[in-house]
């Protein structure tokens, strides 16, 4: 193989590089490193459909086959464990060792863990892998209630999932809201009222204290001073880049891998995608990391025009979207920090009652949307973002106005 392509990660963002790079003709080239078992899936299932249905399996980007007649070799449940720059070599839990003229870092992130809570526990759960999603599905169909520490997307999917499977659920989030990274605080609070309406008991600004531990079973945890029982427990308090393999090699690091436009890292033949890597903001405000699918295409397609020859910028327009329960959330840009002065939010109805949008200004410029179950306007917002226009906002509330007219 002339030139390899060694791609560390099985998630989405290593799932479109190999496309892209086969689209390009190099995917003979090409060989993928992950320490999954299975060649690169779906994720956003594995908190909603993939819990409720038994029999639902793994939603694979493309079959095992269509790696190998593309000449893209799998490396699978064979983790790298050390990256030699000078020798330009990746040497595998194995003992294998693989050759490399361009590595591109899509190692993802790893589910934080809850300080002071004992690791090992059966009833204690992470998700971020199909195999964590199997136990989890398991262990909910077996039980009455869940527990969710944390509020942010992956709490709030999972205990819409197990409340529409009839669990009794409590979400403690430590935050005054919910999504207090990700979303607005309008819709933190439509989000937390649709929640409680919905029957989950969620509980805003709680500090989580000493955990009681029977065996090997997590029976309760101390919440603001009160013994709260546990049956079922997930722990969804964020993620931490997978960087360590970057930083023993002497890549630079800083919450995340450090990359340039070009998603570059400190050593020219080096690339970071996806959630490992922090990459400069396009509005230029510094470095940035976000955990989002998009994201990690949208990455993986500039990475693999790099890689073919054609060097590409890394600037496109973030958006996210997350279903909980009954609330199809979508935010396209990013919301504007609270407290941020010059930002005007204007509430948008949508064609229903359960549906709406907010359109966010800061400094008169329309910077950002979110909308609850109205998808065409997620759309037309997105579209407007990406062209840089930016209509009044009395005209963009107005609903009898479509939002599609002002790209006319």
């Amino acid at each position: 193989m002339s030139d390899p392509i060694v791609i560390l990660g099985g998630g989405h963002a290593a799932a479109q590089l190999c496309a892209s790079l086969a689209e390009a003709g190099l995917g003979s080239r090409v060989t993928v490193v992950s320490d999954d078992a299975f060649a690169p899936y779906q994720r956003p299932p594995l908190s909603k459909s993939f819990l409720k249905n038994p029999d639902e399996a793994t939603q694979p980007f493309r079959a095992e086959a269509w790696y190998a007649e593309q000449g893209i070799a799998l490396k699978l449940s064979d983790a790298a464990v050390a990256v030699d720059r000078t020798a330009r070599t990746v040497t595998l839990r194995s003992g294998a060792v693989l050759p490399w003229a361009q590595l591109v870092f899509a190692t993802g992130s790893r589910a934080r863990r809850l300080p002071g809570l004992p690791e090992g526990l059966s009833n204690v759960a992470l998700l971020r892998s199909a195999a964590d999603a199997r136990s989890l599905r398991q262990q909910l169909a077996a039980a009455t209630s869940l527990t969710v520490i944390g509020g942010g997307l992956i709490g709030l999917e999972v205990a819409a999932t197990a409340r529409a499977l009839g669990k009794n659920v409590t979400v403690l989030e430590s935050a005054p809201r919910l999504l207090g990274r990700a979303a607005s605080p309008g819709l933190s609070a439509h989000l937390l009222q649709a929640h409680r309406a919905a029957g989950i008991d969620v509980r805003l600004g709680v500090r989580c204290g000493a955990a009681k531990v029977e065996g090997h079973r997590l029976v309760a945890i101390e919440v603001d001073g009160a013994e709260h029982p546990v049956e079922l427990l997930l722990v969804a308090v964020g993620a931490t880049p997978e960087t360590a393999l970057a930083q023993a090699a002497g890549i630079v690091c800083d919450d995340g891998i450090v990359v340039d436009a070009q998603l570059r890292t400190s050593d020219p033949s080096v690339f970071a995608i996806g959630d490992c890597a922090r990459f400069p903001d396009r509005r230029g405000t510094g470095l940035l990391r976000l955990e989002s699918v998009q994201n990690a295409n949208d990455q993986a397609r500039a990475a693999a025009s790099t890689l073919a020859g054609t060097p590409r910028v890394y600037d496109a327009l973030p958006w996210f979207w997350s279903d909980q329960g009954s609330l199809r959330v979508q935010m396209t840009g990013l919301a504007p920090a609270e407290g941020s002065t010059a930002l005007v939010t204007h509430r948008r109805p949508g064609p229903n009652d359960a549906a709406f949008s907010l359109i966010h200004y800061l400094d008169g410029r329309f910077v950002c949307i979110e909308t609850v179950n109205a998808p065409a306007d997620h759309i037309m917002g997105r579209k407007l973002l990406e062209a840089g226009r930016s209509p009044s906002p009395e005209a963009m509330a107005d609903p009898a106005v479509p939002l599609k007219s002002h790209l006319a």
